[in-house]
């Protein structure tokens, strides 16, 4: 392969993954159904249709109220795009114009128009923007469920009359909220010793 054609390629591949960064941070598909809704809503009441010699216009006396919905919804998605802050506005706005267009425009652009306005509205009211991977400082990785930053195991020997000899951090992690600590007494174990060394349990 030549370096001619795998330039374009790799073009292609670093604006593909721009888009799709560009996409994750904001309702794209909101918006997205939104612009698409306006069309039908705003085109239907000044189109002109011909069928033969037959000229059939579909213009109402509501043809404004027409336009004016469909830029409206074509705002709305631009706005859910460019201005995610206020994506629940958007969204309810869009759904209410996606409703006056069924008796205003045309039943909505045939139905068209004001299912994609209610779509495209439910999509941008339940958007939510993503957690930073960073962020998560509360995620449960360890097998236990409890937090990372207290996986760490201490190693402790447990005696027959009931203490504990604490021998530190395998694995040479901080202190472990979680784990108990060296006990003085009520912890009565006659004939089993636990050694954690290993993960291994001897009877004897």
């Amino acid at each position: 392969m030549s370096a001619e054609s795998s330039e374009p390629r790799g073009r292609f591949t670093y604006w593909r993954l721009r888009f799709r960064a560009w996409r994750g941070t904001r309702p794209f598909w909101a918006g997205l159904l939104t612009l698409l809704s306006g069309v039908p809503i705003a085109y239907f009441p000044y189109a002109e249709l011909k069928l033969g010699h037959l000229t059939l216009t579909m213009a109402t006396t509501a043809g404004a109220g027409s336009l004016i919905i469909g830029v409206l919804l074509a705002t709305l998605g631009l706005t859910m795009w460019f201005q995610s802050i206020v994506r629940v506005f958007a969204g309810v706005a869009t759904i209410l114009l996606g409703l006056v267009s069924i008796p205003v425009s045309n039943i909505g652009g045939f139905m068209m128009g004001a299912t994609l306005a209610l779509i495209g509205g439910g999509l941008s009211i339940s958007w939510a923007p993503g957690r930073p991977v960073d962020d998560e400082e509360h995620a449960d990785d360890s097998a236990d469920g409890r937090p990372a930053k207290h996986a760490a195991v201490r190693r402790q020997t447990f005696k027959p009359d009931g203490g504990a000899v604490d021998q530190g951090v395998p694995d040479g992690g901080g202190d472990d909220p979680f784990l108990p600590g060296p006990h003085d007494g009520g912890l009565k174990l006659t004939d089993t010793t636990a050694h954690a060394n290993g993960g291994r349990n001897s009877a004897g």
